[in-house]
């Protein structure tokens, strides 16, 4: 039987400003899917959140890009929003760009990451949610998981990995993918998702049968709405395990906080801090971004779990250097690199500030 795993996210209501997940909505939203679970529509859920973005994490048999999973997605969304707005939530149905469902969430401000696997005897995955950060905050995470041999030792050691992973990168400027492959174009993959404002994982595959490895969401709010509407807060689903890295090889990329656009305004560079579920609800400036992982065991499309994989003190140490990184980066206020460069800014003053001075500005001697 094959599986799909869906996970659709969005920021519906933020609880005290862009913090934190209101309870009601949670219960919403699992009052809603309960009920979907009864009428068989999904086999299985879980709701979950990090920071002001709600997740919702379903196992069903209706393939990916389901117009029936999107719209049950979508409904809750609505459904959601309209409580956040009665509880005056700050930012009441932000990522919903449309009034009207037309078949797919993909485009309508959510994001989504799907993939159809066949369970194997045993099925460890991995469900990463990020607060106040862009889709391109994945993009060294997965190039460590399934490319790097100084992470994954399976790369050298495993021989139903030796052969490598094969990239989907999406530009989200002109809505073109490449595919690459590792490790002979290493390089090449590089010169793309280094640049992680544009260039963006979408997918990883095994190379030896071109099975699914890892499914990112790569939805830029920005870009979708033409103005700015949100942080994008993305989510990842990895496979681990008999073939793909290990669960350990999954988590260990995040034990580097690198830094990532986002944070304040959706306009600055922070480090991304692994928490836990608890940690996730970013104060300072709005941050710094955040992320939680997920662990789940399928079975039969039933979601055994989750186990909140950052909760080990053994990721202490990189909260500590990310929070000794925020106040060193703070440091540099309205200054880059703190603050992004003018082209990536979300919220801008720019266009007023430029149109008010534009006949101040001479030709340079």
């Amino acid at each position: 039987m094959k599986v799909t795993i869906s996970v659709i996210k969005a920021d519906i209501g933020g609880y005290v400003g862009h913090s934190n997940m209101h309870p009601k909505l949670i219960e919403m939203a699992q009052e809603s899917l309960d009920a979907a679970r009864a009428d068989g529509m999904i086999i299985d859920y879980y709701v979950a959140y990090c920071g002001d973005d709600l997740s919702l994490i379903m196992t069903h048999t209706r393939g990916e890009d389901n117009a029936d999973i999107h719209k049950l997605a979508w409904d809750i969304f609505l459904r959601c929003t309209e409580v956040a707005k009665k509880l005056k939530l700050y930012g009441a149905g932000q990522d919903l760009l449309s009034d009207a469902f037309s078949g797919n969430v993909k485009g309508m401000g959510p994001g989504c990451a799907e993939m159809e696997i066949e369970e194997r005897k045993s099925e460890p995955i991995i469900i990463f949610m990020a607060d106040k950060t862009s889709p391109g905050a994945w993009n060294l995470p997965l190039y460590r998981m399934f490319a790097d041999p100084f992470n994954t030792a399976g790369l050298v050691i495993d021989p139903s990995m030796h052969d490598g992973f094969k990239f989907e990168v999406l530009d989200v400027i002109e809505n073109k993918v490449i595919v690459l492959s590792c490790p002979e174009e290493m390089y090449d993959l590089l010169v793309f998702v280094g640049a992680s404002a544009r260039y963006m994982i979408k997918s990883v595959y095994r190379k030896t049968d071109d099975e699914v490895a890892a499914r990112a969401s790569v939805q830029r709010l920005n870009l979708i709405a033409g103005r700015y509407v949100g942080k994008d807060d993305p989510v990842l689903i990895v496979r681990a395990q008999s073939g793909f890295p290990a669960v350990g090889e999954v988590l260990e990329p995040f034990a580097f906080p690198h830094l990532v656009e986002g944070w304040m305004r959706g306009s600055h560079h922070g480090p991304f801090m692994p928490v836990s579920f608890e940690q996730a609800t970013p104060t300072r400036f709005d941050g710094p971004p955040r992320v939680i992982a997920a662990g789940f065991q399928l079975a039969d499309g039933r979601l055994i779990g989750p186990v909140d994989m950052f909760k080990d003190v053994s990721f202490d140490y990189a909260r500590q250097k990310a929070l000794e990184v925020t106040e060193y980066i703070r440091r540099h206020g309205p200054f880059e690199p703190h603050r992004l460069s003018l082209e990536e800014m979300e919220y801008t003053t720019l266009p007023a500030v430029l149109e008010k001075l534009k006949d101040r500005f001479k030709v340079a001697e």
